[in-house]
């Protein structure tokens, strides 16, 4: 799935709503804290307190058969005991012994008391052996009464116990076949479903358990056997009991049933628009990953649980319908005119990749080798799929050679959905984008297709790493992202290099790198239970962080032994689901150098965060070191983390080229490195390619600086972009002075090239905010000089008219930006210039697409700009237009406005709900909107968590824009006193968890830096 934000990074997707964290008095609760695996009950663990039993967990295949029926293993002792009767404990302790009349001389104290020790112990062993029962220490245990498994097993909707404990389902049944019959109404908004499965029972068992959500079951039969059914909602679990073991094979399991179609952004939901005509359109479509198959119809919602589909699907005949297979046929059902689509079926594939679509829809098409390729988007959008299908047909015939397995279905659908909360989704053949990722207009320029072409790209690249290939389960995520990721870029950097996504490239890496510095950061490998850290997982550590250390791995191995272990890897796990372990052995049998590819890359996957390799210089011996980078180190645990480091460098005398990298291992503590002959300076992570970040000596840095100020192309873009991240990431941690910060940047007065100069406007613009919103008007006013004294001539001397390079346009668009939102007088007269003749155009004169937000920010700020832009935001059929539109309709500091568009935004009524996490986002950025962005989501708090459950990347974004600027003590508190208000679900996210060390670090680097800002600018 793919994701993007505000200035061209990731957007928002939804999840499941569960209420995971409800606790009830005395008794166990199962669904806050339940492990993700299946316990032993030898493993199992009883621990007194107060007088009730606290139970880890039981799993279905540790049970006998009897137990099975709720009856208690008692095999442990402490059970036992624990239930027998007081009378029992009474005549144990009344036990004696008498002395003989003609004793002997009294022992001494010492025999005395040995011997009554002795005594206590062979007592209580007759005791254990008369009073508990034989079967106590056998294999299958004593039975005992229900009671005590109220403490084991949840209560049912019926309140009968449930008979399953643990999120995950039990392995003991497997779907083999899915048999989907759906008719939605479009009228009511709900649908009727009846689904068959085939299961193939495995390990013999009296119970199927599955998912299920939010829908009414009417009947359930087991061949053709009807039965009841118990549901335990906080686990959006149903379950079948049977009165003997059912056997090993296969069985028909069918369910009829009833539900609303979602009005949220998951599971079978409806969604609307209105066309140029003024009609309301409806649609309804699916959005199941991570964990909302079960929303739409009885599923084993697992990834591990892959099974073939067959969808029919009832409509109206004015609407089509889609799914993941071709069509086979149409059948009239003289139904008031309805008719019934029955689709292929499907080649194995998880539940979360199965789509379908009822909707009016036109689309065009092209044959790519066996494959028909297909767009669809709504009738007054129809001329705008062209680049999108033209891009997808180039992706697919490289995706089909590079990965040496053709794309094995006959179509591919691409289609646009007008009320979409994610950036795409890759269901099999049927692949969803928000209109925005994929339609294009025929004047837009390549700026704007670079966004659409990613989308694509990252979708199309998971037919294969996630579809074709399936993590096991959503720990190991970054199997399905991060290679989509990886390959997203690496696929337009062959099929369109005129695109310059390596720009874009690196600059997600340096993002990741920042989140990946936080204490709350996690592994890009660890462990998920609830739906909540299920839909955690979809963060900038799985995307981002997951290409970066393929990227190193991929510089890191030699003779395209990276391709060859891909391919090795796809073909090995062809239809199957996969570890972490799986790839890295596939690399590994291909590799022909002594490294140990499993080794090494695991060091990556399962240590959260990243090094600091810090260089020290003796002659020619250089010193190298790493430790964890960690901010807000104060309240992290010691970690000893080692990561096995392929360190790449050049020096003076070959700085440029490729050829010039050498590399250098480094896995311990610290490690010693001989230079040969006279070196001047050392620059490490060569172009950036390893995730790392590097810091140098005094001298280190001094020499890198002297050769920057003497040859501004001594260096690759790309490394000069990476100083600049690395020293002002350094300074943060406090491992350099501002001062030394500062120092670099005087280079960058001479600096033409784009990944530098934006990176070094993206660092300073975060601190004129920080400033901006502290309202220290001297600081916030000299940070503005200093900007403008390092990019002022650059800034004047941008064209405003048509340009065809990417790179700079995305150059002159950091640059514009920031000069119009500073008030440079020349800036904010072309930007109203452009706009008034785009009015008298009537809207068709042309504005730049990498100019047209800055156009339309500094209109916005007028009443009168306010108003036209609303006006030409409610008509515009073209979707990167109205997205630069509402963002300047955002960036206005009149206060009324503020809070309309965030209302409307919120409810849905003039500004697509979707829309909503951008809105936050961009009225944040401003001093006049930070406070009443940060009031409104508190007050509204509840109706967000509705629209967007929480743990979902829009709440996850919601967060980080309100209180990412936050740096005084009286905002740290007001975030930490509203989230623990809502318990743990609030307090729990790691989102809040991020947003407190932000807001902690924020206050302690202006602490440290106030006097270096106040005397230097």
């Amino acid at each position: 799935m793919e994701t993007f934000e505000s200035e061209r990074a990731p957007l928002p997707r939804n999840m499941i709503e569960n209420s995971m964290f409800e606790e009830e008095p005395d008794v166990v609760d199962l669904a806050k804290e339940s492990p993700s695996y299946h316990i032993d009950s030898d493993d199992v663990t009883y621990e007194p307190r107060s007088s009730r039993l606290l139970v880890r967990g039981l799993g279905e295949n540790d049970m006998d058969e009897d137990e099975e029926d709720y009856e208690s293993s008692a095999r442990l002792l402490g059970m036992s005991f624990m239930n027998r009767s007081s009378s029992q404990r009474s005549a144990a302790s009344s036990y004696t012994r008498q002395q003989p009349s003609n004793s002997c001389s009294p022992l001494s104290t010492k025999t005395t008391a040995v011997g009554v020790l002795i005594l206590v112990l062979v007592v209580s062993m007759f005791m254990v052996i008369y009073f508990v029962p034989s079967c106590t220490f056998t294999k299958k245990g004593c039975q005992k009464s229900n009671s005590s498994m109220s403490s084991i097993y949840p209560i049912s909707t019926s309140g009968e116990l449930f008979p399953w404990t643990d999120l995950r389902l039990p392995v003991s049944v497997h779907p083999v076949h899915y048999n989907i019959s759906l008719h939605p109404d479009l009228n009511s908004m709900t649908f009727q479903g009846n689904v068959s499965i085939v299961v193939l029972v495995v390990h013999e068992t009296k119970n199927i358990v599955l998912h299920s959500s939010d829908m009414n079951i009417i009947k359930v039969t087991f061949d053709d056997k009807e039965y009841r059914f118990l549901e335990y909602k906080p686990w959006q679990q149903i379950a079948i009991k049977f009165p003997e073991d059912l056997k090993k094979g296969q069985y028909v399991l069918k369910f009829s049933y009833k539900a609303n179609l979602s009005n949220s952004y998951d599971g079978f939901y409806n969604s609307s628009y209105v066309d140029t005509a003024g009609t309301k359109r409806v649609l309804a479509a699916t959005q199941f990953e991570p964990l909302a198959a079960r929303k739409a119809f009885p599923c084993f919602d697992e990834p591990a649980f892959k099974s073939t589909f067959v969808v029919k699907m009832t409509r109206e005949a004015k609407y089509i319908s889609l799914s993941n297979m071709p069509k086979i046929k149409t059948t009239d059902l003289n139904e008031n005119g309805l008719q019934e689509d029955e689709f292929e079926s499907s080649v194995k594939m998880s539940t979360y990749l199965v789509a379908f679509i009822v909707a009016e829809f036109s689309s065009h098409s092209k044959n790519v080798s066996k494959t028909t390729v297909s767009v669809y988007a709504v009738p007054d959008k129809k001329d705008q799929v062209h680049y999108a299908l033209e891009t997808a047909c180039k992706l697919l015939k490289f995706y089909n050679t590079f990965f040496e397995i053709e794309y094995p279905l006959s179509k591919l659908d691409l289609v646009a959905i007008p009320d979409f909360l994610a950036g795409a989704m890759e269901n099999w053949g049927l692949i969803t984008f928000r209109e925005t990722t994929l339609l294009v207009g025929n004047q837009s320029s390549r700026f704007d297709k670079q966004l659409v072409t990613s989308v694509i790209a990252h979708e199309l690249a998971h037919q294969w790493f996630g579809n074709l290939v399936t993590m096991r389960w959503w720990n190991d995520l970054w199997l399905n992202e991060g290679f989509a990721t990886y390959m997203q870029y690496m696929s337009i950097e062959n099929v369109f290099p005129d695109l310059d996504i390596d720009i874009e490239f690196l600059n997600v890496r340096f993002k990741a790198l920042a989140k990946d510095a936080l204490n709350s950061s996690h592994p890009v490998s660890t462990f998920v239970s609830t739906p909540e850290q299920v839909e955690e997982m979809f963060d900038s550590v799985s995307y981002e962080k997951g290409a970066s250390i393929l990227l190193m791995l991929n510089a890191t191995l030699r003779d395209g032994e990276f391709h060859k272990g891909v391919i090795e890897y796809l073909q090995n796990y062809n239809l199957s689901n996969t570890e972490s372990k799986d790839l890295w052995n596939s690399l590994s049998q291909v590799s022909k150098q002594s490294l140990n590819v499993s080794e090494m890359m695991n060091t990556w996957t399962v240590h959260k965060g990243f090094p600091l390799v810090t260089v020290k210089r003796n002659g020619p011996q250089v010193t190298l070191s790493q430790e964890h980078f960690l901010l807000n180190a104060e309240n992290g645990t010691d970690d000893s983390s080692l990561w096995h480091i392929p360190l790449t460098y050049v020096n003076d005398s070959c700085s440029v080229l490729r050829s010039c990298k050498q590399v250098f291992h480094l896995k311990d503590k610290e490690a010693t490195l001989q230079l040969p002959g006279q070196v001047k300076w050392l620059k490490f992570n060569f172009r950036s390619d390893g995730f790392y970040i590097v810091h140098y000596d005094e001298q280190g840095w001094s020499d890198l600086i002297s050769a920057l100020k003497v040859d501004v192309n001594v260096l690759p873009s790309e490394d000069k972009a990476a100083l600049i991240n690395n020293i002002f990431a350094l300074s943060r941690l406090g491992k350099v002075s501002f001062r030394q910060v500062l120092n670099l940047m005087d280079y960058i007065r001479n600096e033409t090239e784009t990944a530098p100069l934006t990176e070094a406007l993206s660092q300073l613009g975060q601190i004129y905010r920080l400033l901006d919103k502290r309202s220290d008007l001297n600081l916030a006013s000299s940070m503005t000089t200093y900007i403008e004294s390092h990019f002022g001539s650059l800034m004047e001397s941008q064209s405003w008219e048509v340009e065809t390079s990417v790179s700079k346009m995305t150059l002159r668009s950091a640059l514009l930006e920031t000069a119009c939102a500073l008030n440079r007088p020349n800036c904010t007269t072309q930007a109203r210039r452009l706009f008034d003749q785009w009015l008298a155009s009537n809207k068709t004169l042309q504005i730049p697409s990498d100019l047209m937000r800055t156009v339309f920010k500094v209109a916005a700020k007028t009443d009168e700009g306010w108003s036209k832009l609303l006006g030409s935001y409610k008509h515009s059929i073209y979707d990167t237009e109205k997205r630069k539109m509402l963002e300047a309709l955002a960036s206005t500091q009149d206060v009324r406005k503020i809070i309309w568009v965030l209302q409307k935004s919120l409810d849905g009524s003039e500004i697509q709900n979707q829309e909503f996490p951008l809105v936050i986002h961009t009225v944040c950025r401003d001093f006049a909107g930070y406070l009443y962005a940060w009031d409104f989501m508190k007050e509204n708090w509840e109706k967000i968590t509705q629209k967007f459950p929480i743990g979902s990347f829009a709440i996850q974004s919601i967060i980080t824009s309100t209180t990412s600027q936050f740096s005084t003590k009286t905002h740290l508190a007001e975030v930490q006193n509203f989230f623990s208000s809502l318990g743990a679900k609030g307090s729990q996210m790691r989102i809040v968890q991020e947003a407190i060390e932000t807001i902690k670090h924020n206050m302690r680097w202006m602490e440290k830096n106030l006097n270096t800002l106040q005397s230097w600018l």
